[in-house]
């Protein structure tokens, strides 16, 4: 079984290498666009699933693909990715001081039997009071507009913080690697075994 990392991102693929098992990466095919009335949840949950059943049907090999999705929540509000500079001020300048709940969806799906392992792993961020400098500082420094919430925390981000709250860091980066392991070994593969790594 070929273990795919359905995602092309930089961040989401050093996180799997900490794992040490041969892997691919993959871009998926989804529309992450929000369903009217839909939850945080309930959107992660459904990308995460449409992300690795739409790279396992590019695969022609029997394949075990991890779909993952982030979305941000404020006040029970979606918060997406900004795009631009205004956009990423606006959402700082409305999280400062603030809590931000994120909402990450895993998925590992069997390509062979169609099974999918599904789990929405939750992370709390307390955000310090920022000042408009701060905030333009930052986005000068690191232009987080690809990355829900507006920052990047594994990098200059973690400067925006006051704590954090979760199971998993990971999970803040954008891959829960706690609840992967457990899918993993359902699934058959084990980290720690000595046959992961041949």
């Amino acid at each position: 079984m070929q273990l795919i990392l359905a995602s092309t991102s930089p961040y989401r693929k050093s996180l799997l290498e900490k794992l040490a098992i041969p892997f691919i990466c993959a871009s998926p095919q989804a529309d992450e666009t929000p369903m009217e009335g839909e939850t945080p949840d309930m959107l992660v949950s459904r990308l995460a699933r449409a992300k690795a059943e739409s790279v396992a049907q590019q695969m022609d090999i029997p394949s075990l693909v991890i779909g993952s999705d982030q979305v941000a929540s404020l006040d029970g509000q979606i918060i997406g990715k900004p795009l631009t500079h205004d956009a990423a001020v606006a959402q700082l300048t409305h999280a400062s001081g603030r809590l931000v709940r994120f909402y990450t969806g895993l998925c590992l799906f069997n390509s062979v039997t169609g099974e999918s392992q599904l789990k929405i792993e939750t992370f709390d961020v307390q955000f310090r009071q920022l000042n408009e400098e701060q905030i333009e500082a930052y986005l000068q420094k690191e232009q987080p507009y690809q990355c829900a919430g507006s920052f990047k925390s594994e990098g200059l981000g973690i400067c925006l913080f006051e704590r954090l709250s979760g199971r998993d860091p990971n999970s803040l980066v954008g891959l829960p690697l706690i609840a992967l392991i457990d899918m993993l070994q359902k699934a058959g593969i084990d980290p720690l075994s000595s046959h992961s790594s041949d």
